[in-house]
């Protein structure tokens, strides 16, 4: 958001994929920063998201987003495939589209005048850094989605590729009753 996009205060901001694991921080984090942040989720996470601290949330099951969002600064986009044009139609001219899940249109990009890139997760010491403050001083919200025993780490996996999951995926390594010591 910051790095890549530029994201500053007064934006216009769209998260697509907005309660899945990265869309919930990144509604934060540009809530944080002064963005008007847009949303796309699932009828049963409108609220969630909201409550996230969007100022708007599509229900991307009933409505096509370019249908009700324009002039975009900048589109976050974790869905990928299903979602890059759109992302690319709701930005005004000279916006900028990041996916973190496949390779935007390069011609659609330069025929609409703006900057469509991928990237791939970063962790910089300076920005987990940051992340933890904002967690330990509750402008951050973490949200564990779904725990699955380690054993069923295919079903995760499964369920993370959906893209409809809410939150985080945890893998549970061991229940608590096997680590006791007697």
């Amino acid at each position: 958001l910051f790095d890549h996009g530029g994201l500053t205060a007064g934006q216009r901001v769209l998260i697509q994929g907005a309660a899945g694991g990265m869309g919930l921080f990144a509604v934060q984090f540009a809530k944080w920063k002064g963005a008007q942040v847009i949303g796309t989720a699932s009828t049963a996470n409108l609220e969630f998201v909201r409550g996230l601290g969007a100022d708007t949330v599509v229900d991307y099951t009933t409505t096509t987003v370019e249908s009700v969002v324009q002039d975009v600064d900048l589109v976050l986009d974790g869905v990928g495939a299903e979602t890059l044009s759109s992302s690319l139609a709701v930005l005004k001219p000279g916006g900028t589209l990041i996916s973190l899940a496949g390779l935007p249109p390069q011609e659609q990009a330069r025929e609409r005048g703006v900057r469509a890139t991928m990237i791939r997760s970063q962790r910089s010491r300076e920005l987990l850094q940051t992340f933890r403050r904002l967690i330990d001083e509750g402008r951050i919200k973490v949200t564990a989605g779904k725990m699955f025993p380690l054993s069923e780490v295919q079903q995760a996996h499964e369920y993370s590729r959906s893209g409809h999951g809410r939150g985080r995926i945890v893998l549970q390594i061991a229940d608590e009753a096997e680590n006791t010591f007697a």
